[in-house]
């Protein structure tokens, strides 16, 4: 018998999820940036997603290509539909956007939130298996949000979010993992058939995210060559740290 229960899964998934907040801990130390480093910050943010969907790729794909596939065209489509409503509703003063930085702070919430909906299965499936290969699942992912919030953190404080806001959000945005994970756990043969088609639906909204929005707008504020190396340099990062977890 599993020793393992509901509640075990509900904690240790809510764990995961308040340690996306710690990647705003750099910002109570500096407020104040110049428009090259809002450059920076956005060719970093880049980076890290980029790292991210690189990821969520490589454990979809192992396990079916062509949910993967369907997933990834899915979020490209779902984060461009997101954009235009957003995009077309900036003007009207939605409360939510003021305070998540504007559009692209809701935008990085949303791919956040769905990135972590895979995740919570994740974990859910993982002590599905047993208490050991649950806890390293838990423990990685807890790892793997850091730099997740600081992603976060690098789009919102620069734009006006105080850090600890930035923490709130970054927090909020994986809360998708304490109450997918529980049912995910209990419903572990159905739910794993479709992990693929939502690991692919958050890297195709992230890859849509770095290339239509962030790597443009860093090349407004820096250098190509600043924000080449910046991406790269952040991308060889995530990629390190999923490697050694």
């Amino acid at each position: 018998m599993n020793p393992v229960n509901a509640w075990t899964v509900f904690w240790v998934a809510l764990g995961t999820a308040i340690a996306t907040g710690l990647g705003a801990l750099p910002f109570f130390l500096i407020r104040q940036f110049s428009r090259k480093w809002l450059g920076i910050f956005n060719a970093a943010a880049a980076g890290l997603m980029l790292g991210a969907s690189v990821g969520l790729i490589n454990e979809g794909v192992t396990i079916n290509l062509g949910l993967l596939t369907l997933g990834t065209f899915s979020g490209l489509l779902l984060i461009m539909f997101l954009s235009n409503r957003l995009e077309h509703n900036h003007g009207e003063n939605l409360n939510i956007l003021n305070t998540a930085g504007g559009v692209r702070g809701f935008l990085i919430i949303g791919i956040m939130t769905i990135h972590s909906f895979a995740e919570g299965i994740g974990i859910g499936v993982a002590y599905g298996g047993g208490e050991t290969l649950g806890t390293f699942i838990a423990a990685a992912i807890a790892i793997h949000n850091i730099p997740e919030g600081l992603a976060i953190s690098l789009v919102l404080v620069p734009r006006g979010s105080t850090p600890l806001r930035a923490s709130l959000w970054s927090v909020f945005s994986s809360l998708p993992q304490p109450l997918i994970a529980v049912p995910a756990f209990l419903l572990v043969l159905y739910f794993r058939p479709f992990l693929p088609f939502g690991l692919g639906l958050a890297a195709g909204a992230m890859l849509w995210m770095v290339f239509s929005d962030l790597i443009p707008e860093a090349l407004e504020e820096t250098s190509h060559n600043t924000v080449g190396t910046v991406v790269t340099i952040a991308l060889a990062g995530m990629i390190a740290v999923q490697a050694v977890l």
